[in-house]
């Protein structure tokens, strides 16, 4: 086992509003998932999903498949 650190980053799109995430996309090479926690709570509990999923996630997020109509 590697003793490689998550390296902890915030997306760009996030605008600091104080509801982020935090991910460490450096491992999901070396282990297989993508460390996942809340920005606001960097010593609480660590969410790791596993690499594939977060990559579907990542690209159906990209095509709107997550995108809600609200109606009148």
């Amino acid at each position: 086992m590697t003793t490689e650190s998550p390296r902890w980053f915030t997306s760009s799109y996030s605008n600091n509003g104080g509801q982020c995430i935090e991910v460490a996309a450096n491992l999901a090479t070396s282990h297989g998932v993508v460390p996942v926690r809340d920005s606001k709570n960097p010593n609480g509990p660590v969410l790791d999903i596993p690499a594939n999923a977060f990559t579907s996630f990542v690209e159906a997020a990209k095509t709107g498949e997550f995108t809600r109509t609200l109606s009148a």
